[in-house]
C-alpha cells in the first residue's frame, strides 16, 4: 500500500503539467483581495533534491524540468554573467515563464538541484509580499508514514505558522471536513483543492469521482484540480469522461488538459502522458496553456519518438 514514493518521479514532465495548471489557477484566484483555503490531498514529502537518490535512480527530472530548465536557461540561471535579452523572457509563454520562474527561485544555479511540490508551489505563492497579507491558508493530508513525517519537517523549516497544517491523513476523507469552508472576515467563502494520488490501487480512480461528486454537492463554486495519468487502463481512460459528467450535471464549467511526450527512445517504458481535469477553471486557463503546452512539449519532446501531442478542451457552465 506504500511503496509509491514521488521523489523518484519530481520534476517529471507530468509535474510540469500539474504545476503550469496549478500556478495559473492560483494565480488568477489571487487576484481577488479575499482568503483562500487551498488543499493538498495527496501532499508528499513537499520539497525535492533533484540531484539526490530517489531522481537519481529514476532520471525523470533529467527529461521534465531540467530539459525546459535548459532549454530556457538564459532566462532562468541566476547565476548567467550577463543579464537575459528581453527578448529570451518576452518569447516565452506567460504560463511557461511563471511556472520556471517559480522552480529557479529555489534554486541558485543550474542544473536546478531542489524541485518543490505542490505544497510548496501553494505555499510560496500565498507567502509572495503582495500577497501574505490577506491570509491564506493551506491544509495539507500525506498518508505515507515516510513522506508524512518528512513533509512535517520540511513544512516546519518555512515557519509558515498556523497558516500551513499538515495532517497524517487519508486525504480524500480528510476533505470532506474542510467543504464548505469557514467564512472569511466579509463572508466569502473560497477553495482550490487539487487531488493528485498515485493511482497505483485502482481503487483510487472511484476515490477520486467520489470525492469530486461529494465535493460539488458541499461546496459547487470550488475550484477541483484532478492529476491522472493516460495509461492503458479502463479506468484512466474513463477517468476524464466521468469528471466532465459530474461537473456538467452540476452546472459547472471544466477543462481537461494533456501532455503527451512521446515514447522514450531507448523504448524503456515509463509514463509518457498525463491530464489534468479541472472543475470551475479560470476562464483565462485556456488560452494561459494554449500558449504554454506547445512551447513545453518542444523541449520535452526533443528526441523522444512518436505519439507527443497536447490538448486542451473546454466546456462552458
Amino acid at each position: 500500500m506504500f511503496s509509491y514514493r514521488h521523489g523518484f518521479h519530481a520534476g517529471n514532465h507530468a509535474d510540469v503539467l500539474k504545476h503550469l495548471c496549478l500556478i495559473a489557477t492560483v494565480r488568477y484566484l489571487m487576484r481577488k483581495n479575499a482568503p483562500l483555503l487551498m488543499v493538498d490531498t495527496h501532499a508528499g514529502a513537499g520539497v525535492y533534491r533533484l540531484d539526490g537518490d530517489y531522481a537519481q535512480t529514476s532520471g525523470e527530472a533529467d527529461a521534465g524540468v531540467q530539459r525546459l530548465a535548459q532549454a530556457f536557461s538564459q532566462a532562468f540561471d541566476p547565476a548567467a554573467q550577463a543579464a537575459p535579452a528581453p527578448a529570451a523572457i518576452k518569447d516565452i509563454a506567460v504560463g511557461l515563464r511563471d511556472y520556471l520562474a517559480l522552480v529557479a527561485s529555489f534554486n541558485p544555479r543550474l542544473p536546478w538541484r531542489t524541485y518543490p511540490g505542490s505544497p510548496f508551489v501553494l505555499q510560496h505563492l500565498m507567502d509572495e509580499p503582495a500577497r501574505a497579507a490577506v491570509h491564506d491558508r493551506l491544509k495539507l493530508f500525506e498518508l505515507h508514514p515516510s513522506d508524512a513525517q518528512a513533509l512535517v519537517g520540511n513544512i516546519e523549516q518555512l515557519g509558515a505558522g498556523r497558516r500551513v497544517a499538515v495532517a497524517p491523513e487519508d486525504g480524500f476523507a480528510g476533505l470532506r471536513a474542510l467543504l464548505p469552508p469557514p467564512p472569511a472576515p466579509g463572508g466569502s467563502r473560497r477553495a482550490l483543492v487539487l487531488i493528485d494520488p498515485s493511482y497505483e490501487i485502482k481503487t483510487d480512480y472511484g476515490k477520486v469521482v467520489a470525492a469530486i461528486q461529494d465535493a460539488l454537492k458541499r461546496f459547487p463554486t470550488g475550484v477541483y484540480l484532478v492529476w491522472y495519468p493516460i495509461i492503458a487502463r479502463p479506468e484512466a481512460h474513463d477517468l476524464p469522461r466521468r469528471l466532465r459528467t459530474l461537473a456538467q450535471q452540476a452546472g459547472r464549467s471544466w477543462l481537461n488538459a494533456t501532455l503527451h511526450v512521446g515514447a522514450a527512445a531507448d523504448e524503456s517504458g515509463g509514463l509518457t502522458a498525463s491530464g489534468m481535469f479541472i472543475v470551475n477553471p479560470p476562464h483565462t486557463l485556456k488560452a494561459t496553456l494554449d500558449e504554454a503546452l506547445p512551447q513545453a512539449l518542444d523541449a520535452l519532446g526533443e528526441g523522444r519518438g512518436r505519439g507527443a501531442a497536447w490538448s486542451v478542451d473546454a466546456g462552458a457552465a
